[in-house]
């Protein structure tokens, strides 16, 4: 299957169901903006998944997933060197820091991390090749796809109705001036504390994501839940330049497409209504 194209015409969950019906083995390279993604299939199932270069090591991803403590991950990270992925797990397993099942699990739940991160995207390129499979050293897995895609249809969903509610994250936000209301009382998530934590009106919704390392999807989730909650309210960032003639208040200036899909989008939700 030679298949490459623009995810403008082609998008993720499309690509996964073809491969999944297909059967296919090879590998998937997305190439966005300004990340590379490149996801392996055996027989139509995940397999293996990797952002850009960085493929990261089983040690990272046991640590991350709270397998190895950190000093274990330290010791390991000195004394392993360049010793392969399945001999660190071999070796893992026999010293008893964690089972075979442990390592599986992570590895699994890494790798649909990485593809969860493909089903926002909207720019970007694809090429499937086929037959190419990881590293000989790397360890895969297999992960049936149709879950993956449910999971990612659903994900989809709630982007485009985010992406109504908070078109720009070129806004900033501050609290609202409610008599009565003290924010310290409400029952908040740790991530929502966090982005809390940067709300201001001199920072972007966009900067505050960049802090508190959050990709489009987490920072709009959260900033739809403080603005439904009627914690936060949007503002047009404190400096920026005044409207231009014929720009709509509490909108960052955009091109004549973006203005376009904007008002599509709204048509569309008032036809739903």
């Amino acid at each position: 299957m030679a298949l490459k194209g623009n995810l403008r015409d082609f998008t993720v969950t499309q690509l996964l169901n073809l491969i999944s019906v297909a059967g296919k083995t090879g590998t998937l390279v997305v190439e966005g903006p300004n990340e590379r993604v490149i996801v392996c299939f055996r027989e139509g199932k995940l397999a293996y998944a990797q952002v850009g270069n960085d493929s990261q090591s089983l040690a990272t991803v046991l640590h991350r997933s709270n397998k190895l403590s950190a000093a274990q991950y330290r010791a390991i990270a000195e004394r392993a060197g360049r010793i392969s992925d399945k001999e660190l797990g071999l070796l893992l397993i026999n010293a008893r820091y964690v089972s075979q099942q442990d390592i599986l699990a992570s590895l699994q739940t890494h790798f649909l991390g990485v593809v969860n991160r493909l089903f926002t995207w909207v720019e970007g390129f694809f090429r499937f090749e086929n037959d190419i499979m990881p590293p000989d050293d790397k360890i895969t897995v297999r992960v049936n796809l149709e879950n993956v895609i449910i999971e990612g249809a659903r994900k989809l969903r709630e982007w485009e109705q985010l992406q109504d509610e908070i078109p720009s994250l070129e806004m900033a936000l501050k609290f609202t001036d409610r008599p009565g209301t003290n924010i310290r009382n409400v029952n908040l998530s740790v991530e929502e504390w966090r982005v809390v934590s940067f709300i201001n009106p001199k920072n972007t919704i966009r900067q505050v994501a960049t802090a508190t390392k959050m990709n489009d999807l987490e920072i709009r989730r959260v900033v739809y839940g403080l603005l439904q909650a009627g914690l936060v309210e949007m503002v047009r960032p404190v400096g920026t330049a005044p409207l231009a003639p014929g720009q709509v208040a509490g909108l960052p200036q955009s091109s004549k497409e973006e203005q376009k899909s904007l008002i599509n989008r709204i048509i569309s939700r008032i036809r739903s209504i």
